[in-house]
C-alpha cells in the first residue's frame, strides 16, 4: 500500500535505478514509493503527484491500460512523466503516447538533475491541482445559483398563492373598507418579515424564537415584560415558516384585541419543547394567556381560525388545540419539523 502523503512514484525494476532514485529523493525530503509493476503503479496513480519510470519498465509492460487512464484524464489534469532514458539513444517509437507529459532524464543521471526534474513536475501538478479546486468551486458556486432561481421561482409563485388567499379571506371577514385595509395591510407586513427572515437564509430556514419575537415585540412596550418566550432553538423550513409566521400574527392580533395582551396586567407565555413522534422531531408548543378578560368561544370563524385548521394543520401537518378557558386562551400545536433544505449552507 502506498503511504497517504507519497506523491511520487517510481517505477524502475530492472538494476538498481528504483532504490537509487528513491535515496536520491529522500535526501531532498521528498518522499516515493517504488512499484514493482506498471500494473501495481496503475493502482495508485489517481494519489500520486507525479511518476518517475524506466524507459525499458513501459516497453516490456502492457501499455493498454496506462494509455487509457492518461488518454482520459480531466481537462484540468496534464499528469507529469519524469522518463528516465538511455543516454544517446532516441525514445522508443511505441512510446509515443507519452508525448505531452514527459520530462526525459538521461542515465546516468546527476543526483540534482533527478531531484530538479522531480521538483519541477511536483510544481506542475500542484498548479494542475489548484486550476481543480478552482473549477470545482465555480462549478459549486453555478450550481447554487441554480437552486436559488428554481427556489426564487417557486417562493414568488406561493407568495402571490398566498397573498391572494389572504386578499380574499380578509375581505369575507371585514365589515368595511377600513377594516379590509387595517387588517390586509397588517397581514402583509407580517408576511414580509418572515420573508426577510428567509431571505438572511437564501430562503431556506427560519428561527422559530425569531418568528415569535417578529409577531410579538410591538405588544411588550411597558417596563415589566409581558411576554416570556422560552424554548430551545429550533429552524423552520420556508414551508412551514410562512404558514406558522401568519398563524403568530393572528394569535397575538387576536390576544391585543380580546385576550390577554388586551389588558396592562396580561401576560402571553409561550414554551416550546422538541421531541419526537416516530423518526420525525416535532416541536410541541403551548401558547398560553393569562390575566386577561373572561374568555368567550368565538361566535365566528375569522381568518385565523381558518388559517390555523386548513393552512398550518392541512400544510405543516401538525395537530392543533384552541382551548378558549374562561380565565385565559390556550393553544397547543404539536409540529413536525422537516430538515431539508434545498440549498446549501455557507
Amino acid at each position: 500500500m502506498m503511504p497517504s502523503d507519497c506523491g511520487v512514484l517510481i517505477l524502475a525494476p530492472v538494476g538498481r535505478d528504483a532504490k537509487i532514485a528513491a535515496s536520491i529523493l529522500a535526501t531532498n525530503e521528498i518522499r516515493s514509493h517504488i512499484c514493482p509493476s506498471l500494473n501495481e503503479t496503475l493502482s495508485h496513480l489517481d494519489e500520486a503527484q507525479c511518476l518517475v519510470v524506466a524507459e525499458e519498465a513501459l516497453i516490456s509492460s502492457d501499455r493498454n491500460q496506462f494509455a487509457s487512464w492518461l488518454e482520459h484524464q480531466p481537462t484540468w489534469s496534464d499528469f507529469p512523466i519524469v522518463l528516465l532514458s538511455m543516454r544517446g539513444t532516441e525514445i522508443d517509437k511505441r512510446l509515443s503516447f507519452l508525448d505531452g507529459y514527459l520530462i526525459v532524464l538521461e542515465r546516468p543521471f546527476l543526483a540534482s538533475s533527478l531531484a530538479n526534474s522531480v521538483r519541477s513536475a511536483l510544481r506542475a501538478r500542484a498548479r494542475q491541482l489548484e486550476v481543480k479546486s478552482y473549477i470545482e468551486q465555480r462549478q459549486e458556486i453555478a450550481d447554487r445559483q441554480k437552486l436559488l432561481i428554481r427556489e426564487l421561482h417557486h417562493r414568488v409563485k406561493n407568495t402571490l398563492a398566498n397573498v391572494r388567499a389572504m386578499m380574499s379571506a380578509t375581505a369575507r371577514s371585514s365589515g368595511s373598507v377600513e377594516d379590509f385595509t387595517r387588517d390586509f395591510s397588517a397581514r402583509i407586513v407580517s408576511l414580509a418579515d418572515t420573508h426577510s427572515m428567509l431571505t438572511d437564509d437564501y430562503w431556506q430556514m427560519a428561527s422559530l424564537h425569531k418568528l415569535l419575537e417578529s409577531e410579538l415585540r410591538h405588544y411588550d412596550t411597558s417596563d415589566k415584560s409581558r411576554v416570556l418566550l422560552e424554548g430551545p432553538d429550533v429552524s423552520l423550513v420556508a414551508d412551514i415558516a410562512i404558514p406558522v409566521g401568519m398563524a403568530f400574527h393572528e394569535l397575538a392580533s387576536n390576544s391585543s384585541k380580546y385576550g390577554a395582551l388586551s389588558r396592562p396586567q396580561g401576560r402571553l407565555e409561550i414554551r416550546w419543547s422538541v421531541g419526537s413522534s416516530g423518526d420525525a422531531r416535532v416541536v410541541n408548543l403551548n401558547w398560553l394567556e393569562k390575566g386577561g378578560p373572561a374568555v368567550e368561544q368565538p361566535k365566528r370563524r375569522g381568518f385565523g381560525t381558518t388559517l390555523l385548521e386548513k393552512v398550518v394543520a392541512v400544510q405543516c401537518d401538525a395537530k392543533l388545540e384552541l382551548n378558549y378557558h374562561r380565565d385565559g386562551f390556550h393553544f397547543a400545536m404539536a409540529l413536525p419539523v422537516r430538515e431539508t433544505r434545498l440549498v446549501p449552507g455557507y
